[in-house]
């Protein structure tokens, strides 16, 4: 049976949805069948593979609303073993359309549950904040990674996030843990990044991975032609370090 990883950062800019296509896309390189989840209404993921979500007339929104089965929403992207679920313009809504909905916070762990054991990795990019979709994303996950760029404010607010995965732990969803860090946008010129790294060997300890995603512009030019990283620039830097981050996922053999 598969496991459910979210990629999760309230804060934006952090490289986020860079990780999770990314990093799908190497993992489905290496033989695993991916779902790539994308419940961020800025439908960034959807997009960096190529996918236009304004032409797309259904998607995770219509799983969380009960409008849809989770099956019929699921498309194939470019790559062999690797999949997505879209987000549409619709998703926005979703915040309030929730509120009243019975068992709102549980509405995305009951659709992949129903999928789970067709993939090895199922994939769920978020929003930039830890609202109600934020939420029912780490209800639903075995696993979450979180991406922290290497820059001083990135490491505010962190205490929030990792209070609310702990209350999500105690109230929603015991089996939730944390899979590990991954240090984003690094600059090994910047006395600054090497800094953070630094506190964040102190505030995970054995939990930040070894591979570090440099900043690189292959990096940020690769959605722009609807594509990952591994088909746009191979042999780049960044193509590299997310290979590393996926080999090393793949090693600690999740239970």
């Amino acid at each position: 049976m598969g496991k459910i990883i979210s990629i999760v950062n309230q804060k934006g800019g952090v490289g986020k949805t860079t990780t999770s296509v990314n990093l799908g896309a190497y993992l489905a390189n290496f033989g695993k069948k991916v779902l790539l989840v994308d419940v961020d209404p800025q439908a960034n993921a959807t997009s960096g593979l190529g996918i236009d979500h304004r032409k797309i007339e259904k998607g995770i929104y219509n799983v969380l609303m009960g409008e849809r089965s989770i099956s019929e929403v699921i498309i194939e992207t470019k790559q062999k073993n690797y999949y997505i679920i879209p987000a549409t313009v619709n998703l926005s809504g979703a915040l309030i359309e929730l509120v009243d909905v019975e068992n709102r916070e549980f509405r995305l762990l009951s659709a992949l549950e129903e999928i789970k054991e067709n993939f090895d990795y199922i994939i769920v990019d978020g929003p930039p904040s830890l609202g109600l979709l934020t939420v029912n994303i780490l209800v639903a996950s075995d696993k979450v990674l979180i991406p922290i760029q290497s820059e001083y404010y990135a490491l505010e607010g962190l205490g929030q996030l990792m209070e609310t995965i702990s209350l999500i732990q105690n109230n929603l969803r015991p089996q939730l843990g944390i899979l590990g860090v991954v240090i984003t946008m690094f600059d090994k010129r910047n006395r600054l990044s090497s800094l953070v790294r630094d506190e964040l060997y102190k505030y995970f300890p054995n939990k930040v991975f070894k591979s570090i995603i440099p900043r690189t512009v292959r990096l940020a030019e690769a959605p722009s032609y609807g594509l990952s990283i591994l088909q746009y620039d191979p042999k780049s830097v960044g193509a590299r370090a997310y290979e590393e981050l996926a080999k090393e996922i793949i090693n600690l053999n999740l239970k």
